[in-house]
């Protein structure tokens, strides 16, 4: 019988999904181009680049030849011996212990305005779970018609505020999410901070409210940019104004 694929951790492929992009932007070649290299279809690198699927070994193998860089050398470094405190989050994260902040994981539509259209709405997914490696809540995003844009990182849960933070932090580069989370329906809503691209490599720091549904709370959820004339739209838009309706968030006129 053959041998079944070996397939990377959520860490492994975040890492070499990352890398990839990279050399794609660096090389300026397309997604196809480089499926075509690498003998796979289009839609399975999509898949993995996305986070929609783990990356496999045989995938990975078939991509470092293609581009000619090894994309294991931070993947399968061996992982730290988790720490005596192992189920305990940094102090930096809000010290929050696993099982303290279990009703937070889950699968989230996420919405918030869209940035190229005035009347549209940006849908995709938001996955939070704890990652026992790093010892604390991970996010990692899916379904984003701008997939390049992807984001992951690290949740912080301080007991001050009663607010949830998710932070991207990709050399020195930070995208900041503040919720605060309904308990009993398990709505999020907040604000989303990061860098609005533009043309060539101009970006202009903008702010907007966002919102995070359970996914159980949407039957047939859409994902990418909603327009007025989509079935999903009045219930997003409905969702996503109760940001400053409630207020949750406050923008302040300049």
């Amino acid at each position: 019988m053959p041998t079944p694929d070996k397939q990377l951790s959520a860490e492994q492929s975040r890492q070499i999904a990352d890398t990839i992009r990279e050399e794609i932007a660096r090389r300026r070649i397309s997604r196809q181009s480089l499926a075509e290299l690498a003998k796979l279809s289009l839609s399975t690198l999509e898949k993995v680049l996305g986070g929609r699927r783990p990356f496999t070994l045989a995938t990975t193998v078939r991509l470092e030849q293609a581009l000619g860089v090894s994309l294991r050398t931070t993947a399968e470094a061996p992982a730290p011996a988790l720490p005596v405190n192992g189920d305990v989050a940094a102090d930096g994260l809000g010290a929050y212990s696993r099982r303290a902040v279990a009703w937070i994981e889950g699968t989230y539509i996420t919405i918030r305005p869209s940035f190229g259209d005035k009347d549209a709405i940006f849908a995709y997914l938001t996955e939070i779970s704890w990652d026992a490696a790093a010892s604390c809540l991970v996010f990692h995003e899916s379904e984003r018609q701008d997939a390049a844009y992807t984001q992951y990182g690290e949740v912080a849960v301080p007991n001050q505020s009663g607010h949830i933070y998710l932070v991207t932090n990709r050399h020195g580069q930070h995208r900041l999410i503040t919720v605060a989370r309904l308990p009993i329906s398990g709505e999020m809503f907040g604000i989303i901070t990061t860098l609005l691209a533009g043309r060539g490599s101009l970006l202009t720091p903008i702010a907007a409210p966002i919102a995070y549904l359970p996914v159980k709370m949407i039957q047939n959820p859409a994902f990418g940019r909603i327009s007025p004339e989509n079935a999903n739209y009045s219930a997003y838009r409905t969702h996503l104004r109760r940001t400053l309706d409630e207020p949750f968030a406050m923008f302040l006129p300049g």
